[in-house]
Order: structure tokens, then C-alpha cells, then sequence
């Protein structure tokens, strides 16, 4: 990067949009934390959530996914099934310069919980609201707190762009402005 993580991913941000809302430092009192890290950004968790539920027995195939195996949510705090898991996307939205990946990993905070939190990574020149596939591994119904951090985004930029980039194949989950269920 030739400059400092933290310097580097707030000039990318106000010059670039590269997240938008920005937050400059890092916010922690009384809530899990969000904002700009020593190396990273952490992200937060937007109120919209699908919890997933078997009410229906679907089977859970990428291919062919059953949107009945989804319930809507929108509030503060997503009680997320036994077992299970919700779908939810960020408050932040990405814009991911040609020569910049992205890895996202969760909070310590959940994951001392039990709370898994996965996304794949942001490849160069994707843009759009992350979409986030959030855990619960315990036999107990867990709370996921809507406008606070989930999970923190590590950019790792490279010496030169890449030679065909996410815009450039069109990728299917590119510009998503909401919670995005499995395409082909």
C-alpha cells in the first residue's frame, strides 16, 4: 500500500467511495464495535434480515433455492433459530478499485458466541451492499444487535490491476442494493 492501512483505506474512501458511509474511527461505546481499524474497516449489519426455517421441508439447493425457505425480518435485533442461520446484507456499500481483494471475516465478539459470519470476498471493481450469511452453531436461539459491527473487511491491494475484473464478467451479484438469495 505505501502508506499506513488506516490512511490508505480513508483515502480510498472520501476520494473513491470505496465505503459508503464512512465511518473515520472506530465506535465502541455500548455497541459491538464499527468503523476504521488499524488495518481494516468493520462493518455493520443492517436491519433487513431472511432467517432461514424448514417450515416448509424445502431442500437447500444453490441451483434451485426455495425462497420459501426464507422469512423476512426487519428490526433491531434478529433472533437468529437454533442451528440456523439469517441472511442479511451491510449498512455499508462498496466500491472495490480494480486493484484492490477483499477478505471479510467475523467480529471476535459473535464468534465467542458461536456466531459465524461468511462472505465471500470482494473482488476487484465489485460494487454493491454485502451480502452476509450469518451462523448461529449453538443449541440456543441467538441475538444479532441490526446497525452495529458484524464482521471486519481486510483490503490487500496489488501491484498492478487485475487483467479481467468482476465489472468485466458481469458478475451476478454485482451493484446488489439488497439481501440476494443463491443465482446461477
Amino acid at each position: 500500500m505505501g502508506i499506513k492501512a488506516d490512511k490508505w483505506i480513508k483515502k480510498m474512501a472520501l476520494e473513491k467511495k470505496m465505503i459508503d458511509p464512512f465511518v473515520e474511527s472506530q465506535v465502541r461505546e455500548g455497541v459491538i464495535s464499527y468503523g476504521l481499524s488499524s488495518y481494516g474497516y468493520d462493518i455493520r449489519v443492517a436491519d433487513e434480515f431472511k432467517i432461514f426455517t424448514n417450515v416448509n421441508s424445502a431442500i437447500v439447493d444453490p441451483k434451485n433455492f426455495d425462497t420459501r425457505s426464507m422469512v423476512d425480518f426487519q428490526g433491531e435485533v434478529c433472533v437468529i433459530p437454533p442451528n440456523s442461520f439469517a441472511l442479511a446484507r451491510t449498512i455499508e456499500y462498496f466500491r472495490i478499485p480494480r486493484s484492490v481483494l477483499t477478505i471479510c471475516v467475523g467480529k471476535s465478539t459473535y464468534a465467542r458466541c458461536g456466531i459465524i459470519v461468511n462472505v465471500t470476498p470482494f473482488e476487484p471493481e465489485w460494487e454493491g451492499y454485502v451480502t452476509l450469511e450469518i451462523s448461529n452453531t449453538t443449541p440456543l436461539p441467538a441475538k444479532i444487535y441490526a446497525n452495529e459491527g458484524i464482521a471486519q473487511v481486510l483490503f490487500f491491494e496489488g501491484d498492478e490491476v487485475c487483467d479481467i475484473s468482476y465489472a468485466d464478467r458481469k458478475g451476478k451479484y454485482q451493484k446488489q442494493s439488497s439481501i440476494l438469495l443463491p443465482r446461477l
